[in-house]
């Protein structure tokens, strides 16, 4: 195509004067309205008090919870006494919400969560103690029983993925829910060292609780050297589908199984970023290498629009083994993927 003169000079007309928010296309319009002054600024993305994804912080309190009209709460479960490895994702929720210039527009997705449904982040659960396991556990569940009772669905960013068994409870007490399940590893583990409550065994413990339905359960990424203490996935019906057979397979088969075993019934979305391979997420951990890509990962979950998610989690940055932030922002777009899909989940009143 030939540049003409005649093309310029409208160019000039349309957008010679202006500013950055200054756009004419309607879906493009209507996020730049809400981000632009009047004037042609923006908020700078590296000022102000952090929050997860830019969003509104709101204060709720801890024993006499009021959400208002809130659809989506963004939660932090800064706990990590779960782990059989390194220590550190209690720093996850910090990191993740330092990260900034994630979203809002979701060009795949067409959506703006955080403008066009009602999401705030409510701050970390409140815990008893920094040393006590299962009491944390306790607490983690308190906190999402009074999400879910208000009818507000829950978004949380751990912590060890341990943080995951207290938040199914919480989500899957009235029925179980499925799960689409992005890790290197199948996490249904059982006891050891004396006890069930740690980050390799969440998914099993909430199919004996009876608040997970194994047959309604994709685990995608899986990995290294410890399928064998997966068994419980395979016995009770889960489906996996390992790293290696990604690539065969192809991403949009991935999709269609995913979308073929959860089914339109309620679904949790639970990503441990240890399913990145540790080029692109050295922060965490039990990194195993021949992970997925960003890329994968991205593709994965655009695949999913539309499910019934009733809640999600981003489990297991661990800030200190990443000198570059990259796994943090990784975290926090994934965070920001998960949000996307549940704005168009059947969950949320109005879809």
């Amino acid at each position: 195509m030939t540049f003409h003169k005649n093309k310029l000079e409208e160019l000039r007309a349309k957008y010679g004067e202006g500013h950055g928010g200054s756009i004419h296309d309607p879906e493009f319009r209507a996020v730049a309205d809400r981000i632009f002054s009047a004037s042609g600024t923006r908020a700078a993305p590296y000022a102000g008090v952090p929050t997860f994804l830019d969003a509104p912080l709101m204060t709720v309190d801890t024993e006499h919870p009021d959400f208002g009209d809130l659809q989506v709460a963004l939660i932090g479960v800064p706990m990590d006494l779960g782990v059989t490895n390194r220590p550190g994702s209690r720093f996850g929720p910090r990191a993740v919400r330092t990260i900034e210039r994630v979203g809002p527009y979701n060009h795949v997705l067409k959506t703006a969560p955080t403008f066009e449904i009602k999401v705030a982040d409510i701050g970390d659960v409140a815990f008893r103690s920094r040393y006590r396991l299962e009491m944390s556990h306790e607490d983690i569940e308190k906190r999402l029983n009074q999400v879910v009772d208000a009818g507000v669905i829950p978004l949380s960013v751990g912590g060890d993925h341990s943080i995951t068994h207290p938040i199914l409870k919480a989500v899957g007490k009235d029925r179980p829910v499925g799960m689409i399940h992005i890790d290197a590893h199948c996490d249904t583990g059982g006891a050891y060292d004396l006890t069930k409550f740690h980050h390799g065994g969440p998914f099993r413990n909430a199919v004996l609780d009876g608040v997970l339905d194994p047959t309604r359960v994709i685990q995608i990424g899986i990995r290294g050297a410890a399928e064998y203490l997966w068994e419980f996935s395979y016995e009770s019906g889960m489906t996996v589908i390992h790293a290696e057979e990604i690539d065969k397979m192809g991403i949009e088969a991935v999709i269609a199984k995913a979308r073929e075993v959860v089914g339109d019934g309620p679904t949790y979305l639970s990503f441990d970023i240890d399913s990145l391979d540790p080029a692109f997420a050295p922060g965490t951990g039990t990194p195993e290498i021949g992970g997925l890509t960003s890329r994968q990962a991205l593709d994965i979950l655009h695949g999913l629009k539309g499910l019934n998610f009733v809640g999600g989690d981003v489990v297991e940055v661990a800030p200190q083994y990443d000198t570059t932030t990259n796994t943090a922002h990784a975290g926090a777009q994934m965070l920001f993927e998960i949000l996307s899909l549940i704005r168009f989940s059947p969950a949320i009143a109005g879809n």
